[in-house]
């Protein structure tokens, strides 16, 4: 199956031609955008999957851009993606809406008007909003709420101005709408997750209100609206005003693994475990990452050997806990601390892997893998670099997390060892991606990683 949305013909609900106007703007301006997925691979080709005049002024499509297929050790990535725009179009700009500008269209029916990003113009986000208050359908775009929520209307927009895959529109403070830019088919996780957690009545997870989808060319997650907390301050905020204090954060980990426990235990009971864990296949798809990020980023090779023995190590240890449900791209980004109580976000898990395999039951030494690894980032991001400050944070989380789920990482050490080199493959290819100042971070951790025990 497909990992992604693919062209056929379309059924569009504005004119015909639009992308004939915008072809040329687009191609210019998605790769410059921090949720485009292809940078290393230029684009071949933009094609319309659908579009559709959600208002007057404000259309929403899904485009495909193709891609030259690059090869690699790990497999041959698909040769393009899908992606979700809502474009608004006005004949005279405002001043304040320079910075979402895309262009003029110089020709077909759009000719003459000015395009942008929709997401940035109050109006066009207040007028999304209006639509996920309402359920109902807009030719292959559904929308559907909980009909318990009641979400006021008037409440006014502001587009977050963060680093993230996706884009997010904070409503009055009061409610969180985050809208998925590259779509893959299936239901997203970040939406069907957080919904069985809240049937269950776990609180650490804010419940979706509303949502949106496509059927159109496949069923597909676009956008889902939750609520917002307003006084919560998220964990690398924290770690790093801690590091600059000069804090101690052990307390602050501590209780931070006692509620991705929690969580962790929810997620059983939702979905149930699939049983004893793979390590044998999990090893080799962890070895196909490594090769592949050696190929994008040369300054691996000479630690592949050793990495690898980290990988060849899992595939002979025990099993560890059953896979389950797990976050899948968990770090301090993606939890919030109100008051006393932790409150995990983010449920989408990996942007760049699939979608079928983010919903795949996996070993919950995963996430706290990659809370380790956060831990250490943030412990990098001061110098001299505070190595005794992250061991305290990450002696501290497994010990919450223990405490609550019953066993204890640290006895896991081959796994959990695995599975933190394969968290450090990740963020190496990332950082080398999109942020190539970060790179020497997760380098660092590579190189401790390559040399057995570390």
């Amino acid at each position: 199956m497909p990992n992604t949305l693919t062209p056929r013909p379309r059924a569009a609900t504005a004119p015909d031609g639009s992308l004939d106007s915008l072809g040329g703007l687009l191609r210019a301006w998605l790769p410059r955008q921090r949720w485009f997925a292809g940078k290393d691979r230029p684009v071949t080709d933009l094609s319309v999957l659908s579009v559709t005049e959600l208002f007057p002024g404000c259309l929403h499509l899904l485009v495909h851009a193709s891609h030259v297929p690059v090869p690699t050790p790990g497999g041959t990535p698909p040769p393009g993606d899908c992606y979700q725009l809502l474009l608004s179009l006005r004949r005279h700009l405002a001043p304040r809406l320079e910075r979402a500008f895309i262009g003029r269209a110089t020709d077909g029916p759009l000719a003459g008007y000015a395009v942008y990003d929709a997401l940035h113009d109050p109006r066009s986000a207040q007028l999304l909003l209006e639509r996920l208050r309402r359920p109902g359908v807009a030719g292959p775009l559904r929308f559907e709420a909980d009909p318990a929520a009641r979400v006021p209307g008037g409440l006014p927009p502001r587009l977050l101005d963060t680093e993230q895959s996706n884009s997010s529109v904070v409503y009055g403070d009061a409610y969180i709408l985050k809208l998925f830019r590259r779509i893959q088919p299936g239901v997203n996780p970040d939406l069907e997750v957080p919904a069985a957690l809240a049937a269950l009545g776990c609180s650490r997870v804010p419940a979706p209100v509303a949502w949106f989808t496509t059927a159109d060319p496949r069923p597909a997650t676009l956008g889902v609206l939750q609520p917002f907390l307003p006084d919560a301050t998220d964990g690398w905020s924290l770690a790093l005003g801690a590091l600059a204090a000069g804090d101690d954060f052990t307390a602050e980990a501590h209780a931070l693994g006692r509620a991705m426990a929690e969580v962790h235990l929810a997620l059983a009971e939702a979905f149930p475990p699939a049983g004893p864990g793979e390590n044998g296949g999990t090893a080799e798809a962890m070895c196909a990452r490594l090769d592949a990020a050696a190929h994008a980023v040369p300054g691996l090779l000479p630690f592949v050997p050793g990495l690898r023995a980290a990988f060849a190590a899992l595939a002979t240890c025990d099993t560890g806990p059953p896979a389950q449900r797990v976050h899948g791209d968990l770090h301090l980004g993606q939890v919030l601390r109100a008051g006393r109580d932790w409150f995990v976000i983010d449920f989408e898990g990996e942007p760049s892997r699939p979608l079928a395999e983010r919903r795949t039951p996996q070993s919950p030494v995963r996430d706290v893998a990659g809370m380790l690894r956060s831990f250490d980032y943030a412990a990098r991001q001061r110098r001299p670099w505070r190595p005794e400050w992250a061991r305290r944070c990450r002696e501290a989380f497994c010990a919450g997390y223990a405490a609550r789920a019953g066993w204890d990482p640290r006895k896991k050490h081959a796994l959990l060892r695995a599975h933190e080199t394969d968290r450090a493959v990740y963020e190496v290819l990332y950082e080398a991606r999109h942020r190539p100042d970060w790179l020497p971070v997760p380098m660092a951790a590579i190189k401790r990683l390559a040399v057995w025990g570390g």
